[in-house]
C-alpha cells in the first residue's frame, strides 16, 4: 500500500460519498497509478440503481478512475508545486472510448489501472482501465487539467 484512504484525503477534495478510491498501491510519478474501491452493497447508490438488482453505476467508474488519475497528477508535481496542490483542482476536460464490458457489483473489489498517454504542463491524457478479478469491465481515455481553485 502506498496511499490508504486518509492519504487519498489529503491529496484529493472529495468526500463521502463521492470518494471512489480506497487504496493506491502503486504509483510511477509522471507515468501510472494502481489503484482500489471496494464495492460496497452499503453505498446510496445502491438505492436506486437498481432496486432488487443492484450495478455500480458505469459513471461511477468513469469517476473513480478519474480521481485515481488526479492522485498520479498531483503526486507527479514538481516538489516546490506540491505546497500549493490544497490551492488546485482537477478538471475534467474530456472522456473518450468509454467502454462497459461487465457490470460491477456489490462484493467486487474495483481495480483502476491508468497509464499516461501524455503529459503538457497541467494537461494529463491517461489510458483508464478497471478490472474485477482481472478482468476488464470499463476502460476509458481520460483528459484533465489542474487548475486554481
Amino acid at each position: 500500500m502506498i496511499f490508504n484512504v486518509v492519504d487519498i484525503q489529503k491529496i484529493l477534495p472529495h468526500r463521502y460519498p463521492f470518494l471512489l478510491v480506497d487504496r493506491i498501491t502503486a504509483l510511477d510519478n509522471g507515468k501510472s497509478i494502481e489503484g482500489y474501491k471496494n464495492v460496497s452493497i452499503s453505498e446510496p447508490v445502491f438505492q436506486g440503481h437498481f432496486p432488487g438488482h443492484p450495478i455500480y453505476p458505469g459513471v461511477m467508474i468513469i469517476e473513480g478512475m478519474a480521481q485515481a488519475g488526479g492522485v498520479l497528477a498531483f503526486q507527479s508535481l514538481p516538489e516546490e508545486e506540491k505546497d500549493q496542490a490544497d490551492e488546485k483542482v482537477v478538471y475534467f476536460m474530456s472522456i473518450d472510448k468509454a467502454k462497459f464490458r461487465s457490470p460491477v457489483t456489490p462484493g467486487d473489489k474495483l481495480v483502476y489501472k491508468l497509464d499516461v498517454i501524455k503529459n503538457k504542463g497541467p494537461v494529463w491524457q491517461l489510458d483508464a482501465k478497471a478490472y474485477v478479478d482481472d478482468k476488464i469491465v470499463a476502460q476509458a481515455e481520460l483528459k484533465a487539467m489542474i487548475v486554481d481553485k
